[in-house]
């Protein structure tokens, strides 16, 4: 089996973003593990993903200059996008990673979590009190981005006069997390966030250093405070993080879960006569739809993939959207179904870099499906051939989704 013989894809092109899976199946069939120019490696079965993600062969090596230029380019440290992502806890090995991730670890317990749910199903109703008499709504727009924005935001501690600024902006990171180089826009358009949400919140630290309060943000910027714990540009690194971790997913995961379930009316049948499947229900919306479609990392040593060898120091990105229909692993990969046994796809990731906000995705996911499901049962689709996807592959989902009840 050649590593060379895979049909190529271009994740900028807009008839790939609508529906990637059927190049996936092509790539799993012909070629699972292929390397395509520029050095990249890239693979789309369940188990060659598996390991990546748990092996400790495979790394992230983002302090590497060599591994920043194969990916970004000779003055990838010049650009405040990419050095910012270099202290992001997520682009770490350990011991870094070990330590960056202990200093948030507490505030995503399983326990606080859960604690969160009352609060989530408070939001969840005051956005669609908005929208409800309307007949009618945007479900991005008007509850699958303000949501996790608004959870996160408290969470974090971002003021409540502050907090509208964040609800009424989009969701506009995964240009640089791509599986192939950013284009100048895309590098220029990321520094110009960096730059704006780095001035917003090197003002809130300093507001916390002087007025703390019992939040995530204070958390850190006490962290930082010590000296050994956190620097100033890792504590506003992983900020940034937090803040677009915490809300870029959820609002995939309810966007695409609400487009797979209205795509399929036996499925929003099947959950308005039995909410109990919700939770399998979210784990099915997780495989079929991942909102993350690629993830990557870096092989120290030759590594062996599904009978090819992949080489020492090259990216290797598994293509998730892929492996989460990988025929091998789930029955009918192709066919959505919220009854399906032994979930297991591979949407958060694995091993140390499993998302630490996954539990609180899915309680956000869980409420929302639930309430409306309740409150809106005869919710329908507004012209699904026309869907508008976001221009990001590696963060899939819709950039609006409107829908009518009544």
């Amino acid at each position: 089996m050649s590593a060379t013989s895979a049909p190529l894809f271009d994740v900028r092109d807009p008839a790939f973003l609508a529906n990637p899976y059927p190049v996936f199946h092509k790539l799993r069939t012909f070629s699972p593990v292929f390397k395509a120019p520029g050095g990249r490696w890239f693979i789309t079965k369940y188990d060659d993903t598996q390991l990546m993600l748990r092996d400790r062969r495979f790394g992230k090596d983002f302090e590497n200059p060599d591994s920043l230029m194969q990916r970004f380019g000779a003055g990838a440290m010049q650009e405040p996008a990419v050095a910012e992502l270099s202290h992001m806890m997520l682009m770490r090995d350990p011991p870094d990673h070990t330590r960056l991730r202990g200093l948030v670890t507490k505030a995503f317990t399983a326990r606080r979590m859960e604690a969160m749910r009352t609060r989530v199903q408070e939001l969840t109703d005051r956005l669609l009190d908005k929208v409800i008499a309307n007949g009618r709504m945007d479900v991005i727009r008007d509850l699958a981005y303000p949501l996790p924005v608004l959870v996160i935001c408290e969470m974090l501690g971002i003021p409540e006069e502050d907090q509208a600024r964040f609800v009424t902006g989009s969701a506009s990171g995964g240009a640089l997390l791509n599986p192939t180089p950013p284009t100048r826009m895309e590098l220029d358009n990321a520094n110009r966030g960096t730059l704006q949400s780095g001035a917003y919140f090197e003002a809130l630290f300093e507001k916390r250093r002087r007025e703390p309060t019992d939040d995530l943000i204070t958390q850190l910027v006490q962290a930082e405070e010590a000296g050994d714990r956190l620097t100033t540009a890792e504590l506003r690194a992983n900020v940034h993080l937090l803040f677009a971790a915490g809300h870029e997913t959820t609002v995939n995961l309810i966007g695409n879960g609400f487009l797979s379930l209205l795509r399929h009316p036996d499925q929003w049948q099947m959950l308005r006569e039995d909410p109990s499947l919700i939770p399998n229900a979210i784990e099915e919306i997780l495989r079929f739809e991942s909102p993350v479609q690629a993830v990557a990392r870096t092989a120290s040593e030759a590594v062996e993939l599904s009978g090819v060898t992949v080489d020492p120091h090259s990216i290797v990105v598994a293509l998730i959207g892929a492996v989460n229909r990988d025929p091998a692993v789930f029955e009918n990969p192709d066919q959505f179904d919220i009854s399906r046994k032994d979930l297991r796809p591979l949407s958060f990731g694995g091993g140390i870099h499993f998302c630490l906000g996954a539990q609180l995705a899915r309680i956000e996911a869980a409420v929302v499906f639930e309430t409306v499901l309740r409150r809106l049962p005869d919710l329908r689709l507004v012209e699904p051939e026309h869907l508008k996807w976001r221009s990001s592959f590696t963060l899939r989902g819709l950039t609006e989704l409107p829908v009518v009840w009544g």
